[in-house]
């Protein structure tokens, strides 16, 4: 799993009046579908008494299609969730929700108007958001001797690990955090260090 961008500020938000519509778009970094809905729902109660709460998230990696949802809330279908959705996946970032808050001002749009509205308000804050960049882990324990650990931490650094804690007993136990593209360079380095009687074990985080 590659290193990827994503929201580096909690929320974001833009306004825009069209055609007497107020509309309101929020941003919000959400690591999962669970913080996506809820932020979803945290908007719904804010602006409770906005005319529609259209959304889209990709709650994952840009690329982990599992993590995607979107919904139009009433508005005529395709006009509002996909054209959100467009947005966020063509800037390529990941764990990011967007809801576009619409408080009716009785002039319809039409079709064509509410997809520029809707895609537009979230392009305009895209354009303003500052990024961080994410590199995905996984958790490990590893038990060396005491002669082995300053090695084995010199091998961490060197393949962007993170000594996360340690115990020191009979052994070291470490718990350490890889970057998914580096652990089995790691695992093999570890293994040709210590002629084969290290080894990593997944944790369960």
């Amino acid at each position: 799993m590659d290193a990827y961008d994503i929201p580096a500020e909690p929320v974001s938000i833009s306004e825009e009046t069209i055609k007497k519509s107020r509309f309101i778009t929020l941003l919000a970094h959400t690591d999962g579908v669970d913080a996506a809905r809820a932020f979803v729902q945290r908007i719904k109660v804010e602006h409770y008494a906005a005319r529609h709460h259209c959304w889209a998230w990709v709650a994952g990696a840009p690329n982990d299609y599992q993590q995607l949802g979107f919904s139009d809330d009433g508005e005529p279908s395709g006009t509002a969730g996909k054209p959100i959705l467009a947005q966020l996946m063509g800037n390529e970032i990941g764990e990011i929700t967007a809801v576009v808050v619409r408080y009716y001002g009785g002039v319809q749009l039409g079709t064509g108007g509410l997809v520029k509205a809707y895609g537009g308000g979230v392009q305009q804050v895209l354009r303003q958001l500052t990024r961080r960049r994410k590199v995905p882990m996984r958790v490990f324990q590893l038990s060396c001797d005491y002669a082995q650990l300053g090695d084995i931490e010199r091998m961490i650094t060197r393949f962007g690990g993170q000594r996360l804690n340690s115990e020191y007993l009979d052994v070291v136990s470490l718990r350490l955090a890889l970057p998914h593209a580096h652990i089995a360079g790691f695992a093999q380095n570890l293994s040709d260090f210590s002629r084969g009687i290290l080894h990593l074990i997944p944790s369960e985080q």
